[in-house]
This record gives structure tokens, C-alpha cells and sequence, in this order.
């Protein structure tokens, strides 16, 4: 699911930013951006993402405003300028594209140089943490709502599956009606003398097709996946990768009905399903 949310906390002037942003994905991944002091919170920030979210990519940004910060730390020129210099020919001998950035220059080791009295990272938790729960609370109303008109939209997709079902339930006795007098009308107009309805011969024949395109099964399976899919709208727990599972058991079912099902009717219903149930999927993947 997406989203985005902001929190910011302040304590004696020092200001603490937290920015979230979510593209879906099947599988969950917190991507953190921090401030060099405060990369030993990453395992606590991290954490506390991972409460609330189960499946897709997640952005960290924080960032962090201290008065008098200069004197907290400084940049060691000529050790900047030797990493450039060696980076530059790894790059030139590797052949890579670009150069070697700031961002990627401040993270080498020593570069920046921190005062000894500077407040360590556990000491910025208290300012973090209020922010990080802002965010995170703005970030999670705003999936709610989305999750909210994704839940309507799957619940059309179902409401559409079930009502081809119930179709296919209605004609499904109607095919052996037919092929019981397809086949006696074949038998007459081949010239066969002595055949009837109650012929032996024809009465195996009849059991045979309806033991090989009876579909009551597959359909009572779909419509116990309906079911299920009810009881996931009303849980309060990630379902995202139970919808996946559900939607993967009723491609199952549509396509035996597809192939068993020996009707025009039948299968242009096994088409619509197999329509609805792509759109179905495609959705699913998008909730948590």
C-alpha cells in the first residue's frame, strides 16, 4: 500500500524531522536515510516501522536540526581529498559511470570528525521517537484510507465472481439435459434401430459425460473461497498474502470448470470469472 506521513518534535531547540513514503510491494523492505549521529537508532527506528507495516517498500527519512552542531563536528579536508583521489581511480579502473559523490565521501570513515562531548545517538531517542510515532500515525491514516476504497473494490470483484458462479450453478444440470438429447439425436439420425433414452449403452454413455464435466465441486470450493474472503475484509490483521493464496486456489477452480464445463453458456461465465478474478489479483497485491 502507499502512503506518506510527517512528524516533527522539537526539545530546546533542537529539531527532530521524520518523513515516510510506501510504494507497494509484495514483500516488506525499510529503506533508512539518518543523520551520521544517529545511525546507532537504526535497529529502533527500524523496529518500530515494522510494527505497523507488513508488506511493501518503505522510506525513512530523518533528519535533524541542532543549534551550535558545527562545533559538534568537523571535516577532515585532506583525509576527503585522499578518499577522492583513490575513489576516482577505482572508478576510472573499473569503469564505472559517475563520480564519487559528497554524500558517499561524508560516510567514509573519519571524514567527519565528531567532538567528544557531542550528545550520543541513544541521547537524540527521546526527541526521535515522538516524531517518528507522528509520522508513522499520519502515514498509517492515510493507508487507511486507501485501504478502505481497496477493501470496496475487492468486494465488487467478489460480489462479480459470485453472481457468474450462481449462473453457472443454474446451467451446469441443463448440459447432461443436453447431451442426453444430442446423443439420441445423433443415435436417430444415424439410422439406429431399437435405441432408447433407457438403452443400456446409452445410459453409460450419459454417466460417463456427467461423471467427467460434473463442476458442483469446484463450485462449492469457490464459493467457500467467498467466504473466506469475508472473514479477511472483517480481520483486523494483514491479509495481503492470504488474498494472494485465495486468489491463486480460485484460478484453480475457474480453470477445471473451464475445462470440464462442455456448454457455450458455461463458458462465457468461465471467461467474465477469469476476467474478474485478474482484477481481483492485480488488487490483492496491493494490500498489506
Amino acid at each position: 500500500m502507499t502512503g506518506y506521513g510527517r512528524g516533527e518534535h522539537s526539545i530546546e531547540g533542537t529539531k527532530a524531522t521524520v518523513e515516510l513514503k510506501a510504494v507497494n510491494r509484495k514483500q516488506a523492505e525499510v529503506v533508512l536515510r539518518l543523520p551520521r549521529e544517529l545511525e546507532a537508532l537504526e535497529t529502533r527506528i527500524r523496529e518500530e516501522v515494522n510494527k505497523t507495516v507488513a508488506r511493501g517498500r518503505v522510506e525513512v527519512q530523518v533528519s535533524l536540526e541542532q543549534p551550535g552542531a558545527s562545533a559538534a563536528a568537523k571535516i577532515n579536508r585532506e583525509l576527503a581529498a585522499a578518499y577522492t583521489e583513490e575513489l576516482r581511480g577505482l572508478v576510472r579502473q573499473l569503469r564505472l559511470a559517475g563520480d564519487v559523490t559528497l554524500e558517499a565521501l561524508m560516510r567514509c570513515p573519519g571524514v567527519v570528525e565528531t567532538n567528544s562531548d557531542a550528545p550520543q545517538a541513544e541521547a537524540f531517542w527521546p526527541l526521535i521517537e515522538p516524531a517518528l510515532r507522528g509520522a508513522l500515525a499520519a502515514f498509517n491514516g492515510m493507508r487507511d484510507r486507501e485501504g478502505a476504497a481497496m477493501a470496496a473494490d475487492l468486494a465488487l470483484r467478489i460480489a462479480n465472481l459470485n453472481a457468474a458462479v450462481a449462473r453457472v450453478r443454474v446451467h451446469s444440470p441443463e448440459v447432461l439435459k443436453r447431451f442426453r438429447e444430442q446423443l439420441l439425436q445423433r443415435i436417430k439420425v444415424a439410422g439406429l434401430e431399437n435405441v432408447s433414452a433407457e438403452d443400456e449403452r446409452v445410459i453409460k454413455e450419459v454417466v460417463f459425460f456427467s461423471d467427467r464435466s460434473d463442476i458442483s465441486e469446484e463450485l462449492a470450493r469457490l464459493e467457500s473461497h467467498f467466504t473466506q474472503f469475508e472473514d479477511c475484509r472483517k480481520s483486523a490483521e494483514p491479509v495481503g498474502r492470504k488474498l494472494d493464496f485465495l486468489a491463486q486456489e480460485m484460478n484453480r477452480e475457474i480453470n477445471t470448470i473451464g475445462s470440464k464445463a462442455n456448454d457455450a453458456l458455461i463458458s462465457a461465465d468461465v471467461v467474465l470469472l477469469k476476467t474478474e478474478l485478474e482484477r481481483f489479483r492485480e488488487q490483492a497485491q496491493n494490500v498489506e
